[in-house]
């Protein structure tokens, strides 16, 4: 399974997720099988650009969302830093903020 696959899958389904959708109510808005969808979120189907737009445009997302901050991952350690930036780029910015707060409270209270 490619990285980049399963990255774009996680983003878009944390984007559903936070709309509260079903893989089938995407699927409808974008067009597409509900199983298609499934097989994109897990990493497992590799998606065309049409289908990825298609899916964008129903998730209320720009392709830049989908696609920002990915690179290359040759170690263990930036794949993880690549996870934690994929889930909190499809959270709302005050989730973004709390979580920033909450690491911070950690740091101090491990560092103590």
């Amino acid at each position: 399974m490619c990285k980049i696959q399963k990255t774009i899958g996680e983003r878009i389904r944390n984007f559903r997720k936070q709309k509260g959708w079903s893989q089938e109510e995407l699927a409808d808005k974008a067009s597409l099988h509900s199983t298609y969808i499934g097989q994109i979120e897990r990493g497992e189907k590799n998606a065309t650009i049409e289908s990825i737009e298609k899916i964008a445009n129903a998730l209320e997302v720009s392709l830049e969302d989908l696609f920002k901050s990915i690179q290359p991952i040759e170690k263990k350690e930036d794949y993880t830093l690549s996870q934690i930036i994929t889930k909190l780029q499809a959270r709302s910015i005050e989730d973004q903020k709390f979580i920033l707060n909450m690491i911070d409270q950690l740091f101090l209270w491990k560092d103590q």
